[in-house]
C-alpha cells in the first residue's frame, strides 16, 4: 500500500468515526420510544420503571395510598405512604429555611391520564402530546412516586424561575427524591426537561443518582 492510499484510509476512518460519535444518539430508524412496550411486573417497587416502554396495568391502584397534609398540597393530593411522608419532611424543612415547596399532582389514575393526554392530542397534536404527557399507563404518576411542585412563584410550570428551585435540586435527594426528567437527557428520558417533575426512590439509591448526574433509566441499566 502506498503512502498517500494508507493516508486517505486513515482520513476515512477518522470521518467514520467522528459521524459515528455526532450521529449515535439520532433514531435514524424512527424513535426508539413506545416500541417493544413491556408490561411493568412489579409495579410496587419503590424503584419501578414506569416510562415509554415499560408500563403498567390498567388497573393498578397502588396499595398504601395516603393523602398529603394539606400544609403541603394544593388540594387532595394522594401518595404512596413512604413517598407522602419523605415529601412532608421535605416540605416542612424547606418551610423552616423560608421556602415554600408545594404538591401541585401526585397519583393520577389510567382514566386521568387518558383524558389527559387526549386533551394534548385533541389541543396541540400527537406528536407534541407525546414529549409532554405520558400515554395511559405510562406515567410514572399512577405509581404514587412521583410529585410536581411548585414554589413561592405559584406557577409549576415556571418552577426553575422560583425562589425554591436551586434548593429542591440540591437537597430533594437527601430525602429520596431524584429529579425525574432532567435537561439534556430527553433521549434517554424520552420526556422534555421538566424542573418540577420529582420522583420518589428512597435516599439509598436517590443520592447515587444524585452523584453521578444520572437518570432512573442509567441507574436501572448498571
Amino acid at each position: 500500500m502506498s503512502e498517500e492510499t494508507f493516508k486517505k484510509c486513515v482520513y476515512v476512518v477518522l470521518f467514520l468515526l467522528i459521524a459515528i460519535f455526532f450521529t449515535k444518539d439520532i433514531p435514524f430508524f424512527g424513535s426508539k420510544f413506545y416500541r417493544d412496550v413491556t408490561e411493568v411486573e412489579n409495579p410496587k417497587d419503590l424503584i419501578v420503571l414506569v416510562n415509554k416502554n415499560y408500563k403498567l396495568k390498567e388497573d393498578y391502584i397502588p396499595p398504601d395510598l395516603e393523602q398529603i397534609s394539606l400544609n403541603y398540597a394544593t388540594d387532595e393530593k394522594y401518595m404512596r405512604k413512604d413517598a407522602k411522608e419523605a415529601f412532608e419532611r421535605l416540605s416542612e424543612d424547606a418551610r423552616q429555611m423560608g421556602y415554600q415547596i408545594v404538591a401541585t399532582s401526585t397519583y393520577r389514575s389510567y382514566e386521568y391520564q387518558e383524558k389527559l393526554y387526549d386533551y394534548y392530542v385533541q389541543m396541540k397534536g400527537k406528536d407534541y402530546a407525546d414529549s409532554c404527557s405520558a400515554r395511559p399507563g405510562h406515567s410514572e404518576h399512577q405509581t404514587g412516586l412521583a410529585v410536581d411542585v411548585m414554589g413561592s412563584n405559584q406557577d409549576y410550570d415556571l418552577f426553575e424561575e422560583a425562589n425554591e428551585f436551586e434548593w429542591m435540586k440540591n437537597n430533594a435527594h437527601k430525602y429520596g427524591f431524584i429529579l425525574r426528567y432532567p435537561s439534556g437527557k430527553e433521549q434517554i428520558t424520552g420526556f422534555k426537561y421538566e424542573p418540577w417533575h420529582y420522583r420518589y426512590v428512597g435516599k439509598e439509591v436517590a443520592k447515587i443518582i444524585y452523584e453521578n448526574n444520572w437518570t432512573l433509566e442509567e441507574y436501572k441499566n448498571l
